[in-house]
């Protein structure tokens, strides 16, 4: 008889990659993926903000109206457990990553009615990151990202990642490492996604080579932290050296880097994001503040003269590079003159995207017990004020850049002569667009263009005529 499930996904783009594992484990395991009247509803949830938190416990609600099974995966699902069961009776089960491997036969029992103990939530942060030394005699099991795949769904050989592709798009995303050793006092993602693990070089080319096997021209690089890749593996150096690799990955056309640590940007990397051919000068800078002072309250490092400094030395490799960094405003202790320092900051910068978010209290992280919490009226007051100022200064920055000559990877025919894609400086959803008016053009296919208008962060281009 057959199984079929339906998998949504919420959150982040890594939630996305751990949804294409997960749903090739689950076809292996002898179900069907699909999203007409499903037996089970997986949803893969986000737990990293209130309104993610929200937003997922909505979906839950939604999937068990529809006379679903439910279970609760991803990241609100570990970082919770058995509270979260608890306060969800409607839930089936709620699993932990432990139970990824084994995602078959947790949906066997959801399906036969056998009730599930959920997990009593620990800090992964105790548990200690594979060393070089541990790779070479561990058991590939035991390294995160190893396992096998179904025939026709992974390479002939080599370590190999369970993955299934979800949709057709010509853009993927590709997970460098999981887990983030950083101790950043506003974030509780280390105590649930677990110490720093970078893939195995070879791992990851492998994987581009697949995807690039299945349409995909455009990768984009994913982790907790991208600049992080390597440390564990004895090699500070290894994303500069990745990087080419991937670029010269048959069929694969941009290779774009996010998630990049101010302080851990060094020259040598800034050299080959914002010069290597086939690499996107693209630079998603996790800045999250400017003052000094508060940066210092985050567990973060820089000041307003160093993150200048540090855009004056991209644009000097890569006059044209884009630049887009999120911000946390009403932190603890922030005062007016703190506050400020970021409106300046912002008006010199010249970004790209900007996003902006309130600050509230995370469960488990140290700014939670911070004194000087803002009353909420001011949180909110000074998110509309950075909002309004953002969204000023970033339709500013499009308009800089109409007469710029764009390479933009086309993703969607729009009809009537229109398609929609992406230049160099704009990540995937997050980043604004490009469209392009032309006849004939494919998704998968980068091409030259003029940009000649701007609509806020987006752009309208013309296909550049011949010589």
């Amino acid at each position: 008889m057959s199984k079929s499930v339906s998998l949504i996904t919420l959150g982040c783009a890594r939630n996305e990659v751990d949804s294409e594992e997960l749903a090739a484990r689950i076809e292996a395991a002898g179900w069907q993926l699909g999203d007409d009247d499903p037996d089970v509803v997986v949803v893969n949830t986000c737990g990293f903000i209130d309104s993610a938190k929200k937003d997922s416990i909505d979906t839950l609600l939604a999937a068990a109206d529809s006379g679903a099974k439910v279970v609760a995966a991803g990241c609100m699902a570990e970082r919770y457990g058995k509270e979260l069961a608890e306060a969800l009776p409607e839930a089936s089960a709620v699993i932990s990553f432990d139970d990824y491997a084994e995602i078959g036969e947790r949906l066997d029992d959801v399906l036969d009615g056998r009730s599930l103990t959920p997990h009593t939530p620990r800090d992964r942060r105790t548990l200690l990151p594979i060393s070089p030394v541990d790779r070479a005699s561990a058991p590939k099991s035991a390294i995160p990202g190893h396992g096998d795949l179904p025939e026709g769904l992974a390479p002939a050989s080599g370590p190999r990642v369970l993955r299934r592709r979800l949709d057709e798009s010509p853009v993927a995303s590709l997970k460098l490492a999981s887990g983030c050793d950083r101790r950043c006092s506003f974030c509780a993602i280390p105590a649930f996604r677990g110490a720093y693990v970078s893939r195995d070089p070879q791992e990851l080319l492998a994987e581009a080579d697949w995807l690039a096997h299945r349409g995909v021209r455009e990768l984009v690089l994913v982790s907790e932290n991208s600049t992080s890749y390597g440390k564990d593996l004895g090699d500070l150096r290894a994303l500069e050296k990745l990087l080419p690799k991937l670029a010269a990955t048959e069929g694969i056309k941009r290779v774009r880097a996010s998630y990049l640590q101010p302080a851990e940007l060094r020259p040598g990397l800034i050299d080959v994001l914002a010069g290597t051919e086939g690499i996107a000068p693209y630079f998603d800078l996790s800045f999250q503040h400017a003052s000094g002072p508060v940066l210092r309250r985050m567990r973060r490092f820089g000041d307003p003269k160093r993150f200048l400094e540090l855009l004056d030395a991209v644009r000097d490799k890569a006059p044209e590079a884009g630049v887009r960094s999120n911000f946390i405003v009403g932190f603890p202790g922030e005062t007016e003159e703190e506050f400020g320092e970021l409106v300046s900051f912002l008006e010199a910068a010249r970004l790209d995207v900007i996003g902006v978010f309130g600050y509230s209290d995370e469960d488990g992280t140290e700014a939670a017990s911070l004194p000087g919490k803002l009353a909420q009226d001011v949180v909110d007051e000074r998110v509309r004020m950075l909002t309004e100022l953002a969204e000023e200064l970033t339709a500013q920055r499009a308009e800089e850049r109409i007469g710029t000559e764009l390479d933009v990877l086309i993703e969607e025919d729009l009809g009537d002569g229109g398609y929609e894609g992406r230049a160099a400086h704009q990540g995937p959803e997050v980043d604004g667009s490009v469209t392009v008016q032309g006849i004939g053009l494919v998704p998968g296919q980068i091409v030259r263009a003029v940009a000649v208008d701007a609509e806020g962060v987006d752009l309208i281009a013309r296909i550049k005529a011949s010589p």
